[in-house]
């Protein structure tokens, strides 16, 4: 059986110095993931009682860029950025480019036809209102005594949830 000495500069990867071949093959340098990069759609998702806003962060899209639909209780943002002058000879190319998207099951149902958007400075806003038939509503309970008085059934009303707002004096 032989007896080998360490030799500190001999290295099972095959470099004479081990250190530099960990940190030049393990750490993510600038630019190097440019190709496979994916961008996150950031979101905020506030309840109003009446319905969602929900505000996405989508800097460097147009608003023809993103597509926004809505089913039921699931909303889907799709955005994209296309390439530009693909025929150029880049020295450095950093600025992402390709499709990202987002699904948010929210919790209730939401009126459809009824959501609007707007796109202000890389930021987009959606209103979602709740769906009418989901909304809470107070059923009002009549009897022989309220039936006279009011010559028929009463309507049911929609229970306002909004905390009232202290005044200051």
């Amino acid at each position: 059986m032989a007896v080998r000495v360490w030799d500190p500069g001999f290295s099972a990867v095959g470099t004479a110095d081990p250190m530099r071949w960990f940190s030049d093959n393990s750490w993510v340098r600038p630019g190097a993931t440019t190709a496979s990069a994916t961008y996150s759609m950031p979101l905020d998702i506030a309840d109003t009682g009446e319905g969602f806003v929900v505000r996405a962060s989508l800097p460097g899209f147009r608003p023809n860029d993103v597509n926004v639909t809505v089913t039921g209780d699931t909303l889907t943002i799709v955005a994209e950025r296309k390439q530009e002058d693909g025929n150029a000879n880049y020295l450095l190319r950093e600025r992402w480019t390709g499709r990202v998207t987002r699904t948010i099951t929210l919790p209730t149902a939401i009126q459809g036809d009824q959501v609007q958007a707007h796109y202000e400075n890389g930021e987009l806003t959606l209103t979602l209102p709740k769906s009418e038939s989901l909304r809470p509503r107070q059923i009002p309970i009549w009897g022989q005594d309220q039936n006279a008085l009011t010559g028929g059934k009463p309507e049911a009303q929609v229970i306002d949830h909004e905390p009232a707002k202290a005044q200051a004096s």
